[in-house]
């Protein structure tokens, strides 16, 4: 069994915005229940197989993803990494190296604005426009996800996935590790593993400002996992094992 070792704790601000707690709908938004039974977002996957996919946002950083790259490697595990176009266009090489190491890229808008109820559908269709292009020049591939940050979702946030015909994913209610925080290696292994059940979607940040912590927490969470008989796939892996039927209007 994996010991859990407590780490102290620091307070943190994004470099740049920091992300609200939880999946949160913008001001108009429908209940969650409304989205998910028609397909529109997708939060978890119910599934009595034994999967479950980790999810990074805001990188890729030169320091943080390639540790994580490496841990993810020495344990078989594919991710879906939440890219930001302008941090892709900096790194271009560690992008394509996730998808050298199988991993799913998927879009985060290009500056990481919130989509509240003052967007304009003009405006993220930009911001998802603009980190399509990039990803595309840099891999060759054109992502088939896309996340809102701080998981501010609307009719208007769908209807601009819609268009370049994204599927729209948030996260397990029970998996925000919050660990963009930097709340103790500690609490983020407790969260996950705590919570952890089939078909879950875990929140992680590979951009992290000050001192990450989720390299050291994943260095817990990762083995004690696999031993458990979790397998780590892409989001659009785990999609597959949606035992719901959804009806699309």
């Amino acid at each position: 069994m994996v010991k859990w070792k407590a780490a102290a704790a620091f307070c943190c601000v994004m470099l740049m915005i920091s992300s609200p707690s939880g999946a949160s709908p913008a001001a108009g938004a429908k209940e969650r229940k409304y989205y998910e039974t028609r397909g529109e977002i997708v939060w978890e996957v119910p599934t009595e197989k034994k999967v479950i996919a980790l999810t990074f946002d805001d990188g890729p950083s030169r320091k943080d993803t390639p540790e994580i790259l490496k841990l993810l490697a020495e344990y078989d595990a594919k991710a879906t990494f939440f890219i930001i176009g302008k941090h892709a266009e900096r790194y271009p090489d560690i992008v394509r190296q996730e998808v050298e190491a199988g991993h799913e890229l998927a879009n985060h808008t290009f500056s990481h604005p919130f989509f509240n109820n003052r967007s304009s559908l003009d405006a993220m269709k930009k911001e998802i426009e603009q980190t399509e292009e990039t990803i595309t020049r840099i891999t060759g591939q054109k992502p088939a996800l896309f996340r809102p940050p701080g998981g501010y979702y609307s009719d208007r946030l769908i209807d601009a996935a819609k268009t370049f015909h994204y599927q729209v994913v948030l996260w397990s209610w029970n998996q925000d590790t919050e660990d963009w925080k930097r709340p103790g290696v500690h609490k983020i292994v407790n969260k996950v593993l705590r919570n952890a059940k089939n078909g879950d979607i875990i929140l992680f940040h590979d951009f992290v400002a000050g001192q990450s912590q989720t390299v050291p927490a994943l260095k817990q969470i990762l083995p004690e996992l696999k031993e458990r008989g979790f397998r780590f796939v892409t989001v659009s892996e785990l999609i597959g094992y949606d035992q719901v039927p959804h009806v699309n209007q």
